[in-house]
């Protein structure tokens, strides 16, 4: 019971200060926060703690995979955006599924995967500009913040409840698919346009760099150490990079229309 209560609360509270965030600061920083594991974390620890942690070490492997497949995910978003969010959230969807697919099907070892998803986040970074955008201040309805809660609590219970029976590869790329980075970047395509979308974007593949990091730790240490030793060097080494990743991204600032 106490692990459902926190299923139920955790990342739906992560998700609303990443939204808080994109109200009070730009979409820029709203996306260098939701590109961090913020779901795909607590799922991490869900798993150890209810399968062991060699079952969440092997899940590390799907988290990697799908940081390359996010980067893609966000690029092909960010360039499908003119053609409005129903195009752009379809074709990046897509891309997403051959891009994880294929690395699922090639078996790579987790090392690997890690330097793949570097390579891919980099390149995502220098295709996707990074330009001062002009946002316009909005009054959402009521039901924004809620819904988009009740959203990702599903995904956390779902994902949880069925890693037993897709395996923890599986359970990996689940857990790390860019759910957060749809829900914010679908309202705020909707309510603003598509000039919100690149700085998201951008921002969510700045954050990447310290996602890959975060699983690439854990699969190192979680059979290794105790879960909170290998989830706290985790953490402390996506932070370090995270804070290295602000400095370099010389976030723009978004400024209101008049």
């Amino acid at each position: 019971m106490n692990l459902l209560v926190l299923k139920l609360a955790v990342t739906p509270l992560l998700l609303l200060a990443a939204s808080i965030a994109v109200r009070r600061w730009g979409e820029a920083i709203g996306g260098l926060l939701v590109g961090l594991p913020l779901t795909s974390g607590p799922i991490s620890v869900f798993l150890a703690l209810e399968h062991g942690p060699a079952f969440a070490a092997q899940a590390t492997a799907g988290s990697l995979v799908a940081t390359a497949a996010q980067a893609v995910f966000c690029f092909a978003y960010y360039r499908l955006a003119p053609r409005g969010w129903l195009a752009a959230l379809a074709g990046a969807c897509a891309t997403f599924c051959v891009v994880a697919g294929l690395l699922q099907w090639s078996a790579l070892p987790q090392t690997v995967l890690f330097l793949i998803a570097i390579l891919t986040v980099t390149l995502a970074l220098n295709l996707i500009p990074n330009h001062i955008v002009r946002t316009v201040r909005l009054d959402p309805p009521w039901w924004d913040l809620p819904s988009r809660m009740v959203l990702i609590a599903a995904l956390v219970v779902g994902v949880t409840l069925i890693a037993p029976y897709v395996g923890p590869k599986t359970s990996g790329v689940l857990a790390s698919f860019p759910f957060m980075v749809i829900i914010l970047a679908v309202f705020g395509h909707r309510m603003i346009g598509h000039a919100a979308v690149r700085p998201l974007m951008r921002g969510v593949v700045t954050a990447l760099l310290g996602f890959a990091v975060f699983f690439y730790v854990l699969s190192l240490t979680l059979t290794r150490l105790n879960l909170l030793a290998a989830y706290g060097s985790a953490i402390l080494c996506a932070l370090a990079i995270q804070v290295f990743s602000l400095y370099r991204m010389r976030v723009p600032v978004a400024l209101p229309v008049e």
